[in-house]
């Protein structure tokens, strides 16, 4: 069986990565960020779980697919808050980001049990 690439995992956290930190940018310069409070700390626990993400992929790590599973939930997270101030681009583009990590990370986290699952099925 092949091993499972992360190129589309990598690329979607990157994207998540990116609009996250420049939602929370965003918001700290908004007319009133102290409401958007939990959506800056959201976006910040994105940035770096889909950063983290990312280099355990790349280097393959043995620990990746747990982080993966944490990216997925804090992504999922970030997302819901975001599309609570979707009337802000920045917010509804980072929904958007995190959505398509969410099922990227989802994925790729079910992909090494699919496997172990497909070889115990053929013993």
């Amino acid at each position: 069986m092949p091993e499972p690439t992360y190129t589309d995992c990598i690329a979607a956290c990157k994207a998540a990565a990116d609009a996250a930190e420049e939602c929370a940018a965003a918001c700290r310069r908004e007319e009133a960020p102290a409401g958007l409070l939990r959506c800056i700390a959201l976006d910040e626990d994105c940035v770096d779980v889909c950063r983290l993400a990312i280099a355990l992929m790349k280097r393959k790590s043995e620990s990746a697919v747990a982080v993966i599973e944490v990216c997925a939930d804090v992504c999922k997270a970030c997302a819901e808050e975001c599309e609570q101030h979707d009337h802000m681009e920045h917010c509804r583009v980072c929904a958007q980001a995190c959505r398509r990590c969410v099922d990227a990370c989802v994925a790729m986290a079910q992909a090494p049990r699919n496997m172990t699952a497909a070889v115990a099925a053929a013993l």
